[in-house]
């Protein structure tokens, strides 16, 4: 068989449930780590609950993601999670599914292992969302994931660290309010939640910013300035409607004529 045919006859099965997301959907991906609990605190001993080392390999994993060929207006990350939201025209691969989460996961596993000097993975999924307020209400939701889950890690570790096991930490935690939560990380640790820095409770983000570079002609010697875009992470994210209402700005930014 000539390799035109064997071509013709096995490139469907690669093909046959390709999927391609809609023009004008918002596509946010997800990517997670595979295996990270292992990876940060068996393999690396990164320090519990939170480690700055840790948080800036993922934010420097989320730039280069945000710089890789795609258009990407917002970059979330928390834990070992990242959350990228597309432009709305963003086209490339013809937004197939399949090209879009094996890139994804690819560069991002690619530049976190290179960061580590060991080998990191992580998968990817993409959100096929019809509406502006369905994306604002997307990022929301990882970002009081964060919260929550940043609670419960400084209960689980302040108990840990005051003798307990694992199973003893969780059944103690088990049925506990927020509010009991956070008498107990009081009681236990002496930490205020409220003086817990933002990034733990909230995430990171990184998104385009304009700035003015400033400049001399090198003819005429005159001072010029010119407006450039960069890319800026914040550590200090809004919560609730205030963070929904960054998201949705994000968005109409994105929308204005370059």
């Amino acid at each position: 068989m000539k390799f035109g045919e064997l071509n013709k006859k096995l490139r469907v099965y690669e093909t046959i449930n390709d999927r391609y997301v809609l023009p004008g959907i918002f596509m946010v991906a997800r990517l997670d780590g595979r295996s990270f609990t292992r990876l940060t605190k068996e393999v690396h001993n990164f320090e519990r609950p939170f480690d700055v080392k840790f948080r800036d390999t993922m934010i420097q994993t989320v730039l280069h993601l945000m710089d890789c060929g795609f258009r990407v207006v917002f970059g979330y990350t928390q834990s070992d999670e990242i959350s990228l939201l597309f432009h709305q025209d963003e086209d490339n691969f013809s937004r197939k599914h399949r090209k879009l989460n094996s890139v994804l996961a690819g560069e991002a596993s690619a530049k976190f292992s290179t960061l580590l000097g060991d080998v990191a993975v992580f998968d990817s999924r993409i959100s096929e969302l019809p509406s502006q307020q369905l994306v604002v209400d997307y990022f929301r939701w990882r970002n009081e994931d964060a919260n929550r889950n940043a609670l419960n890690a400084h209960c689980y570790w302040a108990l840990r660290k005051a003798g307990k096991n694992g199973q003893q930490s969780t059944q103690e935690m088990s049925g506990l309010s927020v509010a009991d939560k956070n008498e107990l990380l009081f009681r236990m640790a002496g930490i205020n939640y409220n003086d817990v820095p933002l990034w733990q409770k909230r995430g990171s983000g990184v998104y385009w910013e304009q700035y003015e570079k400033k400049a001399v002609n090198p003819i005429t010697d005159v001072k010029v300035s010119a407006q450039r875009t960069r890319l800026k992470v914040d550590y200090e994210l809004p919560m609730k409607d205030q963070f929904a209402e960054m998201v949705a700005a994000l968005i109409k930014d994105s929308r204005r004529p370059m």
